[in-house]
């Protein structure tokens, strides 16, 4: 049997952390709307893929993706948790792997694909959002 990620209370509290509609994603989400673009929201871009986008604008084919500095490995801002550490950095590691295996899937059927940090300003965001849609 493999040994749990975290504690009890670690666990609790990792549990109520969301997955869709954090507030990066509303605030570029509000910014988007501001400009008059209009997108769909936690959508899978691909038919069958289980992968879901936070912005998706599929007439353009592309896939915006607002990803966490502690779960996608941010190069500024990541942290490496000291409890339980092996079984932390695999399970990191893994979720990178996946955002990059994500890429190049949408890429090959010919999707855009824009990465934006939770830390990011919304309008610079929105600025590449925009920038890719032209």
């Amino acid at each position: 049997m493999t040994r749990p990620a975290t504690d009890a209370a670690t666990s609790a509290r990792m549990s109520r952390q969301r997955r869709a509609h954090t507030k990066p994603e509303l605030a570029l989400r509000r910014e988007l709307h501001r400009r008059g673009l209009r997108y769909f929201v936690d959508r899978a871009p691909l038919r069958g893929q289980r992968r879901r986008a936070d912005v998706v604008f599929p007439r353009r084919r592309i896939a915006v993706y607002v990803d966490g500095c502690f779960w996608h490995r941010c190069p500024q801002h990541a942290t490496d948790p000291k409890n339980n550490a092996e079984w932390w950095a695999a399970k990191l590691a893994g979720n990178v792997a996946r955002d990059r295996a994500t890429d190049a899937e949408l890429e090959a059927a010919g999707w855009q694909v824009v990465r934006i940090w939770e830390h990011e300003d919304p309008a610079a965001a929105a600025d590449r959002v925009q920038a890719a849609i032209r």
